[in-house]
């Protein structure tokens, strides 16, 4: 690990009718850089909530990368473009991956490091009453979606956003990361370089410290931190942090991130997993895979088909008879 010390963007308090502005801030924004070897779940889990993200070196082989662009190269020269402002027209994109890329699934959906922040960070807790007795259910985190970024030359930067927007998150402001509470995040995302990624060529920036303001308080570019990676090194984003894919300035230089973000298993999946994967496709998947896809009942009883755990779709006769006894 090679820590770096993170700038504290200052930030104005609102003015009743009126957003936030910062305050210029010319100091270089940084993260903490960590080795894949001996990054620790507790310490990424610190960075991500006093940063708001984290880079992490040689997170996945070179081999599996090599064997995920395999998978998804095909897709990619298949992918349309956007009809909108979101992506830029040069940027080509692959979905549901959990059926188009076992590989990727596996290591980088399934990251064990990923995997355990990810429980840590949204796993959600509730006590409530059933008759006299008080009840305790726990449902852990699902994925949220699964995308491959191509952005070709030419690209224009994407706008800064925050991706908690999709589930409506209310921020409050915090002074500081140590008011910082588990449960403030809806998701958090995990950004894997397929190649080289360079401020150049578009990669993703995000403003450090900006998952403890308001929802009331727009990004500024001069803030931002450009996460450069090399093949195989992963960045871990909180979704209340602002950030976007920045633009492609090169002429012969194609950035290339394997993405997924999850979510708490109380809400709705961005991607809709059960639509976008085959059920063939989820049986080759041990029961934790299928469990983080969505195939699993969020206690105590959301989810269920048939008053039943989804998971059953999956078995075969003798596995279901097995486990009725």
């Amino acid at each position: 690990m090679s820590p770096s010390k993170s700038q504290e963007p200052h930030a104005d308090k609102p003015v009743e009718g009126f957003p936030v502005h910062l305050a210029k801030d010319s100091r270089a924004a940084v993260v903490d850089i960590f080795d894949s070897r001996t990054a620790t779940p507790e310490k990424v889990t610190k960075s991500l909530i006093k940063n708001g993200g984290c880079v992490i070196r040689g997170i996945v082989s070179p081999d599996h990368i090599a064997e995920i662009t395999r998978d998804v190269r095909p897709h990619i020269l298949k992918d349309q473009p956007w009809e909108g402002e979101f992506f830029p027209p040069e940027t080509r994109r692959v979905t549901g991956l959990v059926e188009k890329s076992p590989r990727f699934t596996k290591s980088v959906l399934g990251n064990s490091l990923y995997q355990t922040v990810s429980n840590t960070l949204l796993t959600s807790t509730h006590k409530h009453y059933l008759g006299q007795k008080l009840e305790v259910s726990v449902s852990p985190p699902q994925v949220n979606n699964t995308i491959v970024f191509s952005i070709a030359p030419g690209a224009a930067r994407q706008e800064l956003h925050r991706d908690d927007q999709n589930f409506h998150n209310e921020l409050p402001s915090l002074a500081s990361h140590e008011d910082y509470t588990i449960g403030r995040d809806c998701a958090l995302g995990f950004f894997v370089a397929g190649k080289k990624t360079t401020k150049a060529n578009g990669a993703t920036r995000f403003i450090p410290r900006s998952h403890l303001w308001p929802i009331t308080q727009p990004p500024n570019e001069e803030l931002c931190y450009y996460a450069e990676l090399e093949p195989g090194d992963g960045f871990m984003m909180l979704a209340s942090a602002y950030h976007g894919g920045s633009a492609n300035t090169t002429i012969d230089q194609e950035r290339l991130v394997f993405s997924c973000f999850m979510t708490k298993g109380i809400f709705r999946q961005e991607e809709n997993q059960f639509l976008a994967n085959s059920l063939k496709s989820l049986k080759q998947y041990d029961r934790t895979l299928q469990g983080i896809v969505g195939y699993n009942v969020s206690m105590p009883w959301l989810g269920w088909v048939d008053y039943e755990d989804p998971r059953n779709l999956l078995l075969d006769e003798g596995e279901k008879r097995e486990r009725l006894h």
